[in-house]
């Protein structure tokens, strides 16, 4: 077991246990690369479309007799050389998904919370306790957290109350521990779990 500081929602500070299986591997950089390059992958949307000679308009006859007019022989408008024409080896909607077995996805994730633990990065919160639509209250929250530049914040379930009062926030990301990616965690310079989200990581990452 592995012992992380935990701050509580009165502002004082404790300890918490956590699995050093799941907080404490060294990092894996080819495994957090080819997830990193797989995610980026999965958010590109692949509806470049361009139109080839088939699918431009015009070009039904001839546009000139074959011979004695000087110039090069054409059969048809919609050729590519043609302004209008139709577009040579252009894009098409595509796919560009790259498949990834589940233990190097999951090599990676562990990769990716112990870079912060070794960094020491990440900050782990009793629970996030905001009753009101309120923007004042996460901002004071993140102060209590002694925490700068861009955060990702990480809980089991994230409430109404609090995704209304944290979206103004530009330095401040969330998202919901099931939902969080490895580029999410390591495009942030400080990581903030709850005990929670701590709790799902380590039951979904520590059996293989």
């Amino acid at each position: 077991m592995q012992s992380l500081e935990l701050i509580k929602n009165d502002g004082t500070k404790g300890v918490i246990d956590v699995n050093e299986y799941v907080f404490g591997i060294t990092p894996h950089q080819q495994a957090v690369y080819d997830t990193v390059v797989a995610q980026q992958a999965a958010m590109r949307q692949g509806t470049a479309e361009t139109k080839n000679r088939a699918a431009v308009s015009g070009g039904g006859r001839k546009p000139y007799r074959q011979k004695g007019t000087g110039r090069a022989r054409q059969g048809s408008t919609r050729s590519p050389q043609w302004y209008h024409g139709g577009i040579v080896w252009g894009p098409h909607p595509r796919k560009y998904i790259v498949k990834l077995n589940q233990k190097v996805r999951q090599l990676a994730l562990r990769s990716a919370l112990s870079y912060h633990v070794q960094n020491k990065s990440l900050v782990v919160l009793e629970s996030i306790n905001i009753k009101e639509v309120k923007t004042k209250n996460v901002v004071d929250l993140l102060a209590k957290l002694n925490v700068s530049g861009k955060t990702l914040l990480v809980d089991l379930l994230l409430s109404d109350e609090f995704v209304l009062s944290a979206r103004n926030i530009a330095y401040l990301a969330f998202s919901e521990a099931s939902h969080a990616s490895v580029y999410d965690i390591l495009n942030c310079k400080t990581l903030v779990l709850t005990t929670e989200a701590v709790k799902y990581f380590e039951g979904v990452l520590s059996n293989e």
